[in-house]
């Protein structure tokens, strides 16, 4: 489910920051979903399916799709 996640995300060109936020979320918490540290309820999948225009069921496909080039971040200007 973790890599799902992240794969679906970049594939959003998203940060976590950004799902974070759409979510009610704390990004660290996104990282732990990714990271397999914390596991999200039925109710949460379904949020992010939501968020990330996917099936809740998505998450769960194996072997998961690969991992799409990381967005490029966004540079901050001083």
């Amino acid at each position: 489910m973790a890599q799902n996640l992240r794969r679906m995300r970049y594939g959003k060109g998203m940060s976590q920051e950004e799902l974070a936020a759409q979510a009610g979320l704390y990004r660290t918490y996104v990282g732990h979903l990714e990271r397999e540290v914390h596991s999200p309820t039925v109710d949460m999948l379904e949020k992010l399916a939501e968020i990330l225009d996917v099936a809740p069921t998505d998450f769960f496909i194996d072997p998961p799709p690969p991992i799409p080039d990381r967005p490029a971040r966004k540079r901050k200007r001083s």
